[in-house]
């Protein structure tokens, strides 16, 4: 222990000394805006923008025919206009005509490549395509499909698409919102198949330059992008984007306090005491030269389990009883977790799925799990395990950055008698296995795609089961699916809502999940850098960033 001590003291005398030597970063002249990404890049392709790096990235590249502005409010893209027709079925976009995509080094076309309606078409069906795989398919399941089986995309001409849904669905327009939804050009696509991912071309603000995969990517500015500031100054601002791909949290803290990154975000326990004071605050030593900002995030940190008897053994895996998994919800602490393992960063996740700041969020109608550890007790008897007795033990798989968190449950969970034996593992790998339904136990988080808590409760919708769709836990229950569908079909926002509370209060109850903590977002930049918006959605947007 005091050698530990005497180790923590060095490391934080060692930052002081690095962030006192660096250099003056107001007298830097280049605009290159640095940031890390510890969970790498596996896809630059937006059919495959399904976590928040690989969304940070296709954000720069590619662009959709609406976007949110930092209220979250949809304001036009690629589409200047729209109209919904009275039944709420039939959407038409009017799109901007003077859209091109990127000419790059290693794609060049013929002539100026202007973005058309077909390729509206052509990308929308590419995501419905099963040979595709895209895991955002289940994002047009809505979407009317002819007797062939065609999905209702329809470019009436080279400036108008038209898109009808089989029942009116109020979110719909956020859906599109996502990089799912990004448009991108059938001829690049097909040369380069697969390889799409590493060769991408869009019509966003910024466009590949190089990318040494786990080393690190650059992109450079657009210089035909579309978009105009108020005062007519062309967009981007910045000449380039640099993101390198460090893993270890406490080596990229060290990289930010040189003034070797521009931006952080989030928070990791290795540097979480010396950056925060314990009320939440960032530490006065760095007010001078870092800004943090922070707001509530729509995100949402829980514990799965996989709930699919066919993909595992239903005889050994007691995750399979309701108790089981309502005896851990009840285990552990979570008001005293986020107070010393966060610095009350974030709120505890003792209600259901949807996060906190999103409407119907009501802690006295959506019933989720206190700390109750007797109750634990009595589901472990319940389930024919008292005190845990010839419980055998249960894997946990999680990444690094979550250990202190997963310790700290796994400790408090050993002291009912249920033991948890934490397997560690890459950030890409979990994600992989997830996705395929090879764990059956695992953390994980979900960031909202669209400000509708309908996106949180299509997690456990039976038609989206992974990989085609996001339910990872692969939860089954006619009711819920019912009340899903029933939610989809209104337009009466206070209707929606309440049966939004009815689904929140079935999942809690059939416990598919642990909800672990509804989060906020902490951003970290460098005092030269201006204009990186908030948002609930931690969306990163560099093109109206400046720095100076």
């Amino acid at each position: 222990m005091k050698y530990c001590k005497i180790k923590a003291a060095f490391f934080y005398c060692l930052l002081f000394i690095l962030f006192s030597c660096s250099p003056d970063r107001n007298k830097e002249t280049r605009t290159v805006f640095r940031y890390n990404e510890a969970a790498g890049i596996t896809s630059l392709d937006p059919a495959f923008a399904k976590d928040q790096a690989n969304i940070w990235g296709c954000n720069q590249i590619f662009n959709s025919l609406v976007q949110l502005d930092s209220q979250l409010n949809i304001i036009p893209c690629l589409a200047k206009s729209w109209t919904v027709s009275d039944n709420g079925k039939i959407y038409r976009f009017i799109l901007r005509e003077n859209v091109v995509f990127h000419q790059t080094d290693f794609f060049q076309f013929p002539t100026e490549r202007k973005m058309t309606a077909s390729d509206v078409v052509y990308s929308f069906n590419r995501i419905v395509d099963k040979n595709v795989a895209s895991p955002g398919a289940w994002i047009f399941n809505m979407v009317q499909t002819d007797r062939d089986g065609k999905y209702c995309f329809f470019a009436v001409n080279d400036t108008i698409v038209e898109i009808e849904l089989k029942e009116k669905f109020p979110p719909f327009l956020g859906l599109l919102c996502m990089q799912y939804c990004s448009i991108v050009p059938r001829e690049v696509v097909e040369k380069y198949g697969k390889d799409f991912r590493k060769y991408p071309i869009g019509t966003g603000p910024f466009q590949l330059k190089t990318w040494k995969e786990g080393i690190k990517m650059a992109l450079v500015k657009n210089p035909d992008y579309f978009e105009f500031d108020n005062q007519h100054k062309p967009l981007p601002y910045l000449d380039a984007v640099s993101i390198s791909f460090i893993i270890d949290k406490q080596s990229v803290f060290m990289e930010f306090v040189k003034g070797n990154l521009d931006f952080m975000s989030g928070l990791d326990a290795s540097y979480k005491d010396e950056l925060l004071t314990n009320d939440g605050r960032l530490n006065p030593a760095y007010e001078k030269r870092i800004r943090m900002t922070s707001m509530p995030y729509l995100n949402t940190e829980y514990l799965g389990f996989l709930m699919d008897e066919t993909q595992t053994n239903a005889d050994r895996n007691p995750l399979l009883k309701k108790e089981i998994r309502q005896a851990i919800n009840y285990g552990f602490d979570r008001k005293k977790m986020l107070r010393f393992l966060r610095s009350n960063i974030g709120v505890a996740g003792v209600n259901g799925i949807i996060p906190y700041g999103l409407h119907p969020f009501d802690s006295a109608l959506i019933h989720g799990y206190d700390y109750n550890p007797e109750k634990a007790r009595e589901l472990l008897t319940k389930a024919g395990y008292p005190n845990g007795k010839n419980l055998p033990p249960i894997k946990l798989s999680i990444s690094d950055s979550y250990m202190d968190i997963i310790q700290y449950i796994a400790h408090e969970l050993e002291q009912i008698g249920i033991k948890i034996e934490i397997v560690n593992m890459q950030p890409a790998i979990l994600r992989q296995f997830i996705a395929k339904s090879q764990i059956t136990f695992f953390r994980g988080s979900w960031i909202a795609d669209y400000p509708d808590a309908e996106n949180y409760l299509s997690l456990f919708y039976s038609k989206n089961f992974s990989p085609n769709g996001p339910n990872y836990t692969h939860y089954y229950n006619p009711a819920f699916d019912k009340l899903y569908e029933q939610s989809q079909s209104t337009n009466n926002d206070s209707l929606r809502f309440s049966l939004y509370q009815q689904m929140d209060n079935l999942i809690m109850e059939d416990a598919p999940v642990v909800i672990l903590y509804y989060d906020r977002v902490l951003r970290f930049t460098q005092k030269d850098i201006e204009g990186l918006e908030n948002n609930a959605m931690n969306l990163l947007t560099l093109k109206k960033v400046r720095k100076k």
